[in-house]
């Protein structure tokens, strides 16, 4: 059973999301439970705070731990000062208020973090991925979650190019698993590309996140969010999957625009919540599928200084590349972290890679803080980004210019019914044999 509400043209009242939340929290029973609370990072927009006093008020008290764990998945630790930013009280709140209550980073790079929780067998595997991966895949989660009795999974859902969808599930893998499953996952979701994800919320990638999921022990109730900019306009709480596949209904109509033609340039600028390429990528992945072919996306940052905190030193290495400069080259390639690999395919976009040479669809370019020698030897463009005024690029849609503005959550389609026509290039280099990887 699902308690939820949410709205396309308005946002939910204070009010109305209290009303929610204490429903659902009063039919899950969770008095004198120890609950641990699943959050995003500061690189996802959501009402973090509002929910962080809404469920100390209906539970602080009546439970027995009421505690945090950020899903970095393999983003950087936040720091003190950065968590209660991201739950949005004071030091002083901290030590007074919410003493009782502690917050947590996912320790992803200490392997004693995790606990095995089950396997994805080879057999299971071959069938979620359709064929294209065939391996045993431990599942490892942050071994936290043994330590409570009930887990509440609480932030957004957007598109997202691995996955379809995120939230959810997401949360656990990759949020607070290890390392195999998310190279798994994320790879299966490069061999599909993102452009054959990206805005759909059954594909092989969450059905893989979802078995891996079906292996924690401890009882779940999701928090699925649906944002328009930073206002909350649909709340949809219940079991992980039944909640998530309703906010991904609301995100479908909130998060999706749909143009009538590709462009030809477009320029996304990207807000500060992304202090890295890493996370910045979306900037690309979120308007791939509305750049003509042999367009060009601009990524615009000018904070961002780093290609990645945690796995810039393997882009480094690997460059940026399409799917099939990977698939093609597996022998060389394999044994690079397949989660990097996919990122980097991510990146770059679809293309096909030939008798020796790459032939990306569009040209990624950085308008960033990180040097121009170091874009090239990644095989990204640079531009100068104090040579681009983005309030000089706005209106010229008509010249096949488009600006997006805090680009990186809202995915941009092609309106197919009045355009059926638009990168049919596009459409054959996805349907190319992804090969079969991981045998």
């Amino acid at each position: 059973m699902i308690t939820g509400n949410g709205h396309s043209n308005r946002a939910l009242t204070e009010a109305e999301v209290r009303d929610l939340t204490a429903e659902a929290l009063a039919q899950a029973d969770l008095t004198g439970k120890r609950v641990l609370v699943i959050i995003p990072d500061h690189t996802r927009t959501a009402p973090v705070p509002l929910f962080f006093r809404l469920f100390h008020e209906l539970l602080w008290g009546r439970v027995a731990a009421l505690d945090y764990l950020v899903a970095l998945g393999t983003h950087q630790p936040m720091d003190d000062a950065a968590l209660r930013r991201l739950v949005g009280i004071t030091e002083e709140e901290q030590a007074t208020t919410y003493a009782g209550i502690r917050i947590f980073n996912h320790e992803w790079a200490d392997p004693a973090t995790f606990a095995t929780l089950g396997t994805i067998t080879e057999h299971e595997t071959r069938a979620l991925s359709n064929g294209l991966l065939s391996l045993d895949v431990p599942v490892r989660i942050n071994k936290m979650i043994l330590d409570y009795d009930h887990l509440i999974v609480c932030g957004p859902v957007f598109p997202h190019e691995v996955v379809g969808f995120s939230g959810g599930n997401k949360y656990f893998i990759p949020g607070i698993s290890g390392q195999e499953i998310i190279n798994v996952t994320h790879w299966l979701g490069a061999l599909l590309t993102s452009m054959a994800i990206i805005g759909t919320a059954d594909t092989p990638v969450r059905r893989m996140i979802d078995r891996a999921a079906s292996f924690i022990p401890t009882p779940r109730l999701c928090f699925a969010m649906v944002m328009r900019g930073e206002a909350l306009h649909g709340l949809y709480i219940g079991s992980m999957e039944e909640a998530w596949r309703a906010a991904t209904a609301l995100s479908a109509r909130l998060d999706i625009v749909y143009v009538e033609h590709p462009f030809r340039r477009v320029l996304s600028v990207m807000p500060k919540m992304y202090d890295d390429l890493w996370t910045a990528a979306k900037g690309m992945y979120k308007l791939e599928p509305v750049i003509a072919d042999g367009g060009e996306v601009i990524i615009y940052a000018p904070h961002i200084t780093e290609v990645s905190y945690t796995h810039g030193r393997v882009i480094d290495q690997i460059g940026y590349h399409v799917r099939d400069y990977f698939v093609k080259q597996w022998e060389r390639f394999k044994d690079y972290p397949w989660g990097v690999l996919a990122h980097s395919t991510h990146l770059r976009g679809v293309g096909t890679y030939e008798n020796g040479v790459e032939h990306p669809r569009i040209q990624v370019t950085l308008a960033t803080g990180i040097p121009e020698e170091r874009c090239r030897r990644i095989n990204l463009g640079y531009r100068d980004p104090a040579t681009i005024d983005p309030d000089e690029w706005e209106g010229r849609e008509d010249e096949g210019v488009l600006v997006v503005r805090r680009a990186g959550e809202k995915l941009y389609k092609i309106n197919k019914s009045t355009n059926r026509q638009v990168n049919k290039s596009t459409n054959r280099q996805i349907g190319k044999s992804a090969g079969r990887r991981g045998e």
